[in-house]
Parts: structure tokens; sequence; C-alpha cells
């Protein structure tokens, strides 16, 4: 067993881009993380009959993303996993693979997604919740606390980096023809292009 504290970032990463990055480092820095699991979702749930790029892709994206920072690992275990990528079976997996000190890591905007996740209250037994604030978005705790008693206990609040972000205008930019440098790696950038990914 490991008790080595380990952040979970997990996503659609489509892309990936700095935004995601910068949550990851903000929250393993402030809270002395062992290491941070970047996890692209195989099949997201909340975003089943959108289209995606294949989850291959995602996944070397995140890859190349991460590579120069020895913290964070990218992990398969949900795109290895067939059927919707569902938060407590991964939380689940891990526990049964000796890491129990989990930390998983939300944007404020997931958080409030909560009330429509499977097995919440399972999944706060698993992790403590770190939410990482981002701009323009508002928690509202009290409600959340009525329908998760046990999330206030579990919860851990970090103001994050102001950077305003978003994979979906990452798409529509690439789909435009309008450049993502300096928002996503270097390298992320060069994948897409060579893939021709979001045209």
């Amino acid at each position: 067993m490991s008790s080595a504290p380990i952040g979970i970032l997990g996503g659609t990463f489509d892309p990936i881009h700095y935004g995601h990055l910068a949550i990851a480092e903000e929250v393993r820095v402030a809270l002395r993380l062992d290491r941070v699991l970047i996890i692209p979702a195989g099949e997201q749930p909340l975003k089943i009959g959108k289209h995606m790029a294949p989850p291959e892709h995602r996944l070397a994206m995140a890859r190349l993303a991460c590579a120069d920072n020895p913290f964070f690992e990218v992990s398969s275990i949900e795109i290895d996993r067939p059927g919707p990528s569902y938060t407590h079976v991964t939380l689940q997996l891990l526990h049964d693979q000796g890491l129990e000190n989990l930390y998983l890591i939300l944007g404020a905007d997931a958080l409030a997604d909560l009330p429509r996740w499977r097995e919440t209250p399972r999944i706060l037994t698993l992790a403590r919740i770190v939410v990482v604030s981002r701009p323009g978005a508002a928690i509202d705790l009290p409600a959340l606390a009525e329908m998760f008693p046990a999330l206030p206990e579990r919860l851990i609040l970090i103001e994050g980096p102001r950077l305003d972000i978003s994979s979906t205008d990452l798409r529509q930019r690439v789909a435009q023809g309008r450049p993502i440098r300096y928002q996503t790696p270097d390298a992320v950038v060069a994948y897409i292009e060579a893939h021709g990914l979001y045209r």
C-alpha cells in the first residue's frame, strides 16, 4: 500500500492545454503531492454522443504535454477499460493497486456536476476532492453539502491560476485555421497538425 499523496486529474483532454497543466501543478505544489496522474477518459459519461478525438490521440497528446514534468504521469486506465469512464470505478481500481491517498482534482464547473455523477458518496470515501477555482465559476457549496453531507470535510478549495483556456475553443480555432500556439504545448500543436485533428 502507498500512503504517498497522489493527485488525480481526469478529463477528455480534447485537447489537453496549459490550463489543465497549470491546475495540476498548482495542486501538486500546494498539497505537496508525490505526483499527479493525468487520466484521459475513454468514454466520458456526461459527453456521450458528442464527437471527440479518438482516445489514442487524446492519450498521445496528454503524454506529449506531460513529458517534461517528472511529477506528472499519464495513465491509460480509463481508455483501456471498455464502456463509460466512471470516476468511482477508476478510483476503486487505483485503490486496488495500493494507491489509497488520492486527491481528485476538479474545476468548480465539474464540482457543480457532482449530483449527475454515479456513486458520488463512494467517490468521497475513495478520495479527497480538490476544487480549483476558475474564472467566472461559482460554487453553491451549501446545496452540494445538503445532497452530500460528507463533502465539506472531504473538500479542499484552492485558488487556481487565471488561465481562461478551453478545449472547446482550441478545437474551434483549429477548425477555423487560427493559431493555438501558447495555449497548449508545442508538441501538442504539432501532433494536432500532423494528424489533421479538429479540421
